[in-house]
């Protein structure tokens, strides 16, 4: 028999915005309700009902505790070698062979104090909202908060409970964590092995990878959208997106709707709109977020060399409508989308491909690069895209103006993948595997 309710409260550095993680634990938690439960939320930044929430500053990566950790963590350098020896006494015999890979004392030392402060948030957590299993959102993934980490993997330790962890990015898919100090720390926590958690992943590279560095078993839960609830019409609100972003009678609005990134490829769509030799405007819309804005002035760079425009329409493109301090109209991602004529997604690496499924929603033209997720978890799948692989080839060019200048054709490729992604990856797809793992962890028969 299944109980009808469960209070489940999800865990990780920040619950907030249209990053991955944030847009699919709401996902999660909207099933979730529908299946009749509560959720609660564990974070350093959370814009979730405050009765809902258990805000602790210092779980956000960007707290400058944390930033200092991790810029010791992972920008090893020999004057911080020096010290560590120093307070060592004789180690400082030793050669230097991996002098980069010293953790200083001080540093282990801050590490297991916030560990054990963590810990205490975490029971206040599950005894404030009564919670009977959690759900660990990438906080036991990709190592950008230590101590939370281990902190959440000594409690689940130390007490038992029902645990998913729901991992998007590991630390080895990314450059910036492969040299460390940090190892011990990323074998106990990023991800634990104990018997009370059930891994889910988004793709099925990660799940191998899983197993084989691991020895873990895991569930593939790819990225969704709500398939079965088609988006409304555009509205009179967004009659002026073209517009208000500079695109002329005549020309194409080509949109490229991820963060100014060095992994998002930006170049090549810069590439594609010089090479068609169709008058169009690239519009970005979203900003560089917490990685900088050296490659945002390559992008820019890049464009004035090839003599294309490109607008950066981040303060336009919000989470709500409303209006710019100098008195612009606000537009959401889902006001912007049926404008465009085409949709460019040029990553060189995903988790999964969330603005794929946007574009999907939205029944709009994708060009796609070929990165390794959507090989082997999305093109299998009969989805009809202009793809690429790792640069643009004429084959690309002459299907992009093949489909920008037939309509029909484009309809066609959009409702055929609208149906395969409610087939795949939609809310029903995800209420079945999710009502499957709860049952796996809580012990009753399905």
């Amino acid at each position: 028999m299944t109980p009808s309710s469960h209070n489940i409260g999800f865990i990780s550095t920040r619950f907030a915005g249209t990053d991955g993680v944030s847009l699919e634990t709401q996902k999660w938690a909207t099933i979730f309700e529908r299946l009749g439960h509560k959720c609660f939320y564990f974070a350093g930044e959370c814009d979730r009902p405050a009765d809902i929430s258990h805000v602790v500053p210092e779980a956000f990566y960007h707290h400058p505790e944390i930033e200092k950790l991790n810029q010791q963590a992972y920008s090893g350098s020999w004057t911080v070698t020096q010290e560590a020896r120093a307070s060592h006494g004789t180690c400082g015999r030793h050669k230097d062979f991996f002098s980069i890979y010293v953790r200083p004392p001080a540093m282990t030392r801050r590490v297991n104090e916030m560990k054990e402060y963590f810990k205490d948030e975490l029971c206040k957590f599950v005894q404030r909202f009564d919670l009977e299993i959690l759900v660990v959102e990438n906080a036991l993934t990709i190592p950008i908060n230590l101590p939370l980490g281990l902190a959440v993997t000594e409690f689940i330790a130390e007490t038992g409970y029902p645990t998913i962890a729901h991992h998007h990015d590991f630390h080895w898919e990314r450059q910036r964590f492969q040299v460390n100090c940090v190892g011990d720390y990323l074998a106990a926590a990023f991800p634990p092995n104990l018997p009370s958690i059930r891994h889910v992943v988004i793709n099925t590279i990660q799940s191998q990878q899983l197993a084989s560095r691991h020895g873990l078993t895991s569930r593939v839960i790819p990225n969704v959208m709500d398939f079965d609830s088609p988006p409304p019409k555009p509205d009179a609100y967004t009659e002026s997106v073209r517009a208000d972003f500079g695109i002329n009678e005549g020309e194409y609005f080509f949109l490229q709707p991820t963060r100014v990134i060095q992994r998002k490829g930006i170049e090549h769509a810069v590439e594609l709109v010089r090479r068609l030799g169709l008058p169009a405007k690239l519009i970005i819309s979203h900003a560089s977020g917490d990685e900088g804005t050296d490659y945002e002035q390559r992008v820019r760079e890049y464009a004035y060399l090839l003599d294309v425009t490109v607008r950066f329409e981040s303060d336009q493109v919000q989470d709500k409508r409303g209006t710019t301090p100098g008195g612009k109209r606000v537009y959401t991602l889902g006001d912007v989308y049926p404008h465009a004529d085409l949709v460019t997604y040029p990553s060189s690496i995903e988790g999964f491909g969330n603005a794929f499924l946007e574009a999907v929603y939205y029944r709009r033209p994708i060009l796609v690069n070929n990165y390794s997720i959507y090989e082997v978890d999305i093109k299998p799948k009969g989805f009809r895209t202009i793809w690429f692989d790792g640069y643009i080839s004429r084959s690309a060019l002459d299907a992009t103006r093949r489909i920008l200048q037939n309509p029909d054709q484009a309809a066609e490729w959009a409702e055929t993948n609208y149906q395969l992604a409610k087939r795949y990856f939609s809310f029903t797809v995800l209420e079945h595997r999710l009502y499957s793992i709860l049952a796996d962890c809580l012990g009753y028969q399905i």
